[in-house]
């Protein structure tokens, strides 16, 4: 594979779409997983970033795009200057990026879970705050903030009635616990 653009890794922060597996047929091609609820957008696309994590991204030109119709959560790539198998087995295991002014809009209401990590959570009326958010579950219904405290877990359902403002912004949450959810929780 010829060079390409590389972008200082302290200038670029991207948002993984998909993780390349393995190549596909003899002409470059690679076959990768969707990580994106917006699977759509990927054919779409004109350029691209390769990660590995370790190193600059850098930026590709996609000369073809399509979704996997025999592979569920699949989608088959096909870069400039990638035109054979062997170029194709270098890409395996990279994360393909864009930056991340050009993820998906969400509507109102709708929040990245990239974007709750790290808010820190304020329950009604308390002076200080209760813990950040560590992480988002999803056990099926409502998503579960999971909020670090200094008694431990707290887990607080991702719904209107408990989190009464969301600003990821300002990296806050305010939340409304009914009676006896902090010590459900921690116990």
């Amino acid at each position: 594979m010829k060079s390409s653009n590389r972008v200082p890794a302290e200038e670029f922060t991207g948002v993984t779409l998909a993780r390349i597996l393995r190549p596909r047929g003899l002409r470059g091609e690679v076959v990768a997983e969707i990580l994106t609820d917006f699977p759509e957008r990927l054919p779409k696309l004109r350029e691209v970033w390769l990660a590995d994590g370790r190193s600059a991204p850098r930026q590709v030109r996609v000369q073809r795009c399509s979704l996997s119709p025999s592979r569920g959560g699949q989608v088959v790539f096909h870069f400039a200057d990638v035109t054979s198998i062997e170029d194709a087995e270098c890409l395996r295991g990279l994360e393909v990026q864009v930056p991340i002014e050009q993820r998906a809009r969400l509507e109102a209401g709708n929040y990245f879970v990239s974007d709750l990590v790290g808010c820190q959570v304020w329950e009604a009326g308390a002076s200080s705050a209760l813990g950040s958010v560590s992480a988002v579950e999803f056990p099926g219904g409502a998503p579960l903030l999971a909020i670090d405290t200094s008694k431990g877990e707290v887990l607080v359902p991702l719904a209107a009635e408990f989190c009464i403002h969301i600003d990821v912004k300002a990296k806050r949450i305010d939340v409304t616990l009914p009676e006896g959810l902090r010590d459900l929780n921690q116990g």
